[in-house]
Formats: structure tokens, C-alpha cells, sequence
């Protein structure tokens, strides 16, 4: 039987209209001018960005990791370019207490095989002391290289919660490129994908049709029980550290056991 979005006999309250695939295809297409309209919008961003000026600063600064101080020039691993994550840290904050943002941007960077293919090394830097940041990364079983910027200025070090470019030439260094925020997102691809669903992200500021979800706070699903129900209650830790082993439910949350 063919329907049409008014069909009150099929009509799903709080969901899309039903209709016949051809009507469906004619609407999707629609959209599609949008969608490439939006995708050349981007090329011509990236080729922008591609022509930034950038700022050079001393390589040999050091920064720590598991094989103690090494110069930041280390990172790039022999290639030319450098993409790091900056982490976000909560001095003495056990590690259900360290940003459930960070923490869900570092797991889906989980592996950089396709980057060092493209000649590009990928780090992530963060201010917490190096063995704090050890444990964390251990328990969290990363297997890219984590480095302490504790007492690095910038633009190594400062500017967390961001992704960063660097560009090498022999033993000169350079910054490129920087954005954090939603600029960030591109690493989540969850959001991505949460974008191409009927309901979206699920958060409050989404432009929705009526009767759909009523949405919740920015990033409220980044932290959850051992059910995996969303809260920023004391027994919750961010939503990636519930697949390691192990990883039970706690009593504590946040700095030094506070609850926040």
C-alpha cells in the first residue's frame, strides 16, 4: 500500500512520515544538493587552512613520557607532520574523575595506521604529572604515545581539550593549524553517525521536528553507571572505561574524591 506523509491510518507519532520508496528517493535527493553543497563548502575550508601561515618555535623542548624528558621533536617519529590531542587532566583525580570529553576523543584515536601511512605521526599531550598519566593510560590500555607537557609553554603545552598540527622541516618545528570545541568533532565519528540518525544526538539544542525526544544537555550521554545509563552521579565514570577490564562501579568522583 502506498502512504503519504498525512496517511493518518500509518502516520508514528514522534517519528518520520511513512511514505513509498520513489517518494522517499525524490525527498533524499533533495537533500543531496544540500549535503554537496556542504562537502565543497568544506574542501574550500581545508584548502584555507592548508594555506595558514605558521609559527615556529624551539623542538628541543622537552616534554615526558614513558622513556622520561625527550625533545618534542621526537614526536613526529622521522616523519614531517604532527597531529596531536590535547588531554585535558584533574591533578589527583582518580580516573573516573578525568574529562568524560577527552577521554571519548582519545578512544576513537585508538589507532593512527592511516595517518603515519599519509606521513603523519599522531601524540597525545596533557599537563598531569607523568605518573598519574601512566596509570591512566595503562588502565585505559592505549596503545598510542601519551607525553606530560606539565611545565611546557605554549604551543606545546596550554590550550587543552584541542587538536593541534605541527609541520617539520629537518630540526625546525612549526605550528600549523589548532581548533578545539566542536572543532574537534571530527575524530568522534560517532557524532557523525548519531547525525545521520532519525533522532540525531539527542541534545537540546538540535533543531527537531515536533513531537520528537525532547533533547538533553550537550554531551550528556559521555558519562554513565555501570548500566549504562547516562549521569554525572558518584558512581559514574566516563562511558569508554566501562569496556576495560576490570572497571567496576565506584565511590568517588572527580578532584581528589569530590563529588562534581
Amino acid at each position: 500500500m502506498t502512504t503519504t506523509p498525512s496517511d493518518p491510518t500509518t502516520a508514528l507519532p514522534g517519528r518520520p512520515p511513512i511514505v513509498d520508496l520513489a517518494t522517499w528517493q525524490a525527498a533524499r535527493d533533495e537533500l543531496l544538493v544540500r549535503e554537496k553543497a556542504h562537502t565543497r563548502e568544506g574542501d574550500a575550508i581545508a584548502a584555507a587552512r592548508r594555506r595558514l601561515p605558521m609559527v615556529e618555535f624551539d623542538g628541543t623542548v622537552e616534554v615526558v613520557g614513558p622513556d622520561g624528558p625527550v625533545p618534542f621533536l621526537e614526536l613526529f617519529q622521522g616523519r614531517d607532520e604532527l597531529v596531536v590531542y590535547k588531554h585535558m587532566w584533574h591533578d589527583g583525580a582518580p580516573h573516573q574523575g578525568q574529562c568524560e570529553g577527552c577521554t571519548t576523543a582519545a578512544w576513537h584515536l585508538k589507532d593512527a595506521v592511516y595517518l603515519n601511512a599519509r606521513g603523519v605521526s599522531f601524540a597525545i599531550l596533557t599537563t598531569g604529572r607523568w605518573d598519574e598519566v601512566a596509570s591512566f593510560v595503562e588502565f585505559m590500555g592505549y596503545t598510542q604515545p601519551w607525553y606530560s607537557v606539565r611545565d611546557v609553554e605554549a604551543p606545546v603545552g596550554r590550550s587543552m581539550g584541542s587538536i593541534t598540527c605541527f609541520l617539520r622541516d629537518g630540526d625546525r618545528v612549526f605550528l600549523t593549524y589548532s581548533t578545539t570545541g566542536r572543532g574537534n568533532e571530527p575524530v568522534n565519528v560517532s557524532m557523525g553517525l548519531l547525525d545521520m540518525t532519525p533522532y540525531g544526538r539527542g541534545e537540546a539544542w538540535e533543531d527537531k521536528p515536533e513531537g520528537w525526544p525532547e533533547g538533553r544537555d550537550s554531551c550528556w550521554s559521555w558519562r554513565s553507571d555501570a548500566d549504562g545509563n547516562a549521569t554525572w552521579g558518584p558512581t559514574s565514570r566516563p562511558v569508554p572505561q566501562w569496556t576495560r577490564p576490570g572497571a567496576t562501579p565506584v565511590e568517588t568522583l572527580g578532584r581528589n574524591g569530590d563529588h562534581h
